[in-house]
């Protein structure tokens, strides 16, 4: 009996190392088909080679498989460790804020900031350089197009979802306070409410010592951080994204608290990007809680970072107003 039990045991192991060794030889199959695909491939070439569970694994491990700690120095296009999980929760597959269901419909779009026309593969690059504080992908890599069909195939999912499956689960709409943020009242809602996930000093919490590994809970500011050229760092983004989605499973938080954490957390250092003063080439469609200068107005930087802010938008409201009579 022991020496059955012992022959079967050996089958087995035999059966799992043959089934570990072809998935080894398809997988580096599929990474061979990717590593050698002309840098010039045309777009169907492309997208035949890529796929939308690549461009899931991207999504919810953008530090391992594109993140500073990659040892292959070509793949390394993210400048922080954390993913694109970390903001687009679920993978993006929640409906509600910062949610990729519907992303895909809403592309081709002006955009303010880059003065013209810009495609998903554009808004992609936004992200790639903003929040994750690294370098664009090529438009016209396997990379950009799997994260392109992962996108679009939960725009397809989207249609197909009823409206009980659509409706976001979340508290109601953040209502903007018209008062300035008040940081120091946002560090006593950050101690009691956000530091156990991301630290006392804002720095996350990583899924393991490896730093390619990821944030279990991401940093806030810091050196690892999104850089100052994300749309996070503007005070009212960040207080809807709070008030939707933190603390996480328990999104509580009042208006107050969260435009008031939401100062908090961008009062602090964070990477700085370059060439900031070319975004928005018409100054008049620049957000009025964007926390970096040229403006189109005199308001100090102050307001702009931390509000009131209806005085602004009274302002260029005026602005359009006289331009119309003129006309």
């Amino acid at each position: 009996m022991i020496k059955i039990s012992f022959l079967n045991t050996q089958r087995g192991m035999s059966l799992v190392a043959a089934i570990l060794m072809a998935a080894a030889l398809g997988l580096a199959t599929m990474l061979a088909a990717f590593a050698f695909l002309p840098s010039g491939s045309d777009d169907a070439s492309l997208r035949s080679a890529a796929s939308v569970e690549y461009g899931r694994l991207l999504v919810r491990e953008t530090a391992a498989m594109m993140g500073p700690g990659h040892e292959e120095p070509d793949m390394r296009y993210s400048g922080t460790s954390m993913d694109c999980a970390s903001c687009h929760l679920a993978t993006g597959t929640e409906p509600g804020t910062l949610s990729l269901l519907q992303t895909d419909s809403r592309y081709p779009r002006f955009s303010g900031r880059d003065g013209g026309d810009r495609d998903l593969r554009d808004r992609i690059n936004g992200c790639m350089t903003r929040s994750m504080n690294g370098r664009e992908l090529p438009r016209n890599s396997i990379e950009m197009a799997s994260i392109e069909m992962y996108i679009q195939n939960l725009n397809r999912q989207f249609g197909l979802m009823g409206d009980s499956k659509r409706a976001p689960d979340e508290p109601s709409a953040f209502n903007e306070p018209n008062r300035r943020a008040d940081p120091e009242a946002g560090q006593l809602v950050y101690e009691e409410r956000c530091q156990v996930c991301h630290g006392d000093d804002g720095q996350g919490l990583r899924q393991t010592t490896d730093p390619a590994d990821g944030y279990l809970f991401p940093p806030l500011w810091g050196p690892d951080s999104y850089n100052n050229g994300a749309g996070m760092t503007r005070v009212l983004t960040a207080g809807r994204f709070i008030k939707a989605r933190m603390p996480l499973g328990e999104p509580d938080l009042s208006d107050d608290q969260a435009y008031d954490v939401a100062a908090y957390i961008n009062s602090h250092e964070r990477p700085q990007r370059e060439n900031l003063d070319l975004d928005y080439p018409d100054l008049t469609r620049k957000p009025v809680d964007s926390p970096y200068p040229p403006y189109a107005d005199d308001f100090p930087i102050d307001q702009h970072r931390y509000g009131p802010f209806e005085p602004i938008r009274e302002y260029y409201r005026n602005l359009e107003q006289n331009s119309d009579a003129r006309q």
